[in-house]
């Protein structure tokens, strides 16, 4: 997994309603909701309010939902559906059009660039091995978007994690196994697309072979399916290294604000809080990925395609990020349940 300016680092929903005068009159605040119920009335309401809409997040310390919009019209119609409304000033068209831009005119090595539901903007972030006149393009590109987008900068490096946390190897480097789930009643796991990329044949921690890789989807995407072949035991559940296991008997889709737990066999368990979605992650020689999950959970070499999940949900494989586990940094995951889609399988 070596490149210049790359480490391997394989080592219940509510629904929405019309509302009229007097339902929302009725109305005494945003209702009490978990994050994953949180989610789904996010991804109603975005639906049911189209234009108006301009995203969402979580506020955990209220358990409530926070939707953008337009105007107040929007507002109302939120509200009555039981979230909190906020009129903003950016379009999701306007910050599309300014993630287009980015990805046209800055298309720079160790950048990253996502759209914050809580500042409504897009932030671009540099790592440490952007240049100076890199940086000067950066800020040229984004001043042009005007308070559709902000730029700022990270002390780390971005790179791809290359061992649900267990530690997995193959061709003289480590991973770590996301979640493993079923296909046609046989049984797989999925891990990082960046590790099985260039690793076909899989050992466990002992050295014991036990898969072999069947999908490998990098860049673009970052995930990778592989076939068990040897006659061993595969909980669908995650090592949080203390002993005991989380069992994971579904999968979710992330929201900003949703607390979160990631497992490698590096650094073993880390919690944190998504930051964003749709993420765009620039890791140098060509290898750009998109549509990925951004949070604060801290991780590093040896991590890659390790276990992101909120309670029994998988949520995410591990990428990768800056930072590390003293420092902190950001860290990006494939969304799982793209990955399930695009290769046929379930959680099991």
């Amino acid at each position: 997994m070596a490149g210049a300016g790359i480490a391997a680092l394989v080592a219940a929903g509510a629904t929405f309603q019309s509302a009229n005068a007097s339902e929302a009159a009725k109305s005494t605040g945003p209702e009490t909701l978990s994050a994953a119920a949180a989610g789904k009335l996010a991804s109603t309401l975005a639906q049911d309010l189209g234009a108006d809409a301009a995203g969402a997040y979580y506020d955990a310390k209220t358990e409530s939902l926070v939707v953008n919009v337009l105007d107040e019209k929007a507002a109302r119609a939120a509200e009555a559906a039981g979230a909190e409304a906020r009129v903003v000033r950016n379009s999701l068209t306007e910050l599309r059009d300014a993630r287009a831009a980015l990805r046209r005119d800055a298309a720079v090595p160790g950048t990253s660039w996502v759209t914050d539901p809580t500042a409504n903007k897009v932030v671009v972030t540099a790592d440490r091995t952007v240049s100076k006149a890199e940086w000067a393009r950066l800020a040229e590109v984004v001043g042009k978007l005007g308070p559709a987008a902000e730029l700022k900068r990270t002390a780390g490096e971005f790179k791809p994690f290359i061992a649900g946390g267990d530690a997995i190897t193959g061709g003289g480097s480590r991973c770590s196994l996301g979640f493993n789930v079923v296909k046609g009643g046989e049984p797989y796991f999925l891990t990082a697309g960046h590790c099985t990329e260039s690793i076909s044949t899989w050992s466990d921690a002992s050295g014991n072979v036990i898969g072999q890789t069947e999908v490998s989807r990098f860049p673009g995407d970052d995930y990778g399916l592989v076939k068990y072949t040897a006659d061993v035991a595969h909980p669908s559940e995650v090592n949080l290294y203390d002993g005991s296991a989380q069992p994971i008997t579904g999968a979710a889709e992330a929201t900003v604000g949703m607390r979160v737990t990631r497992s490698g066999s590096t650094t073993q368990v880390h919690s944190g809080t998504v930051t964003g979605l749709d993420a765009t992650v620039n890791y140098g020689n060509g290898d750009i990925v998109s549509g990925l999950i951004q949070t604060d959970v801290c991780a590093e070499p040896g991590d890659s395609g390790g276990p992101l999940f909120s309670g029994s949900d998988a949520i995410g494989l591990t990428s990768g990020g800056s930072g590390d586990c003293t420092s902190g940094g950001e860290t990006f995951f494939q969304p799982v349940t793209e990955a399930l889609s695009a290769t046929g399988t379930q959680i099991g």
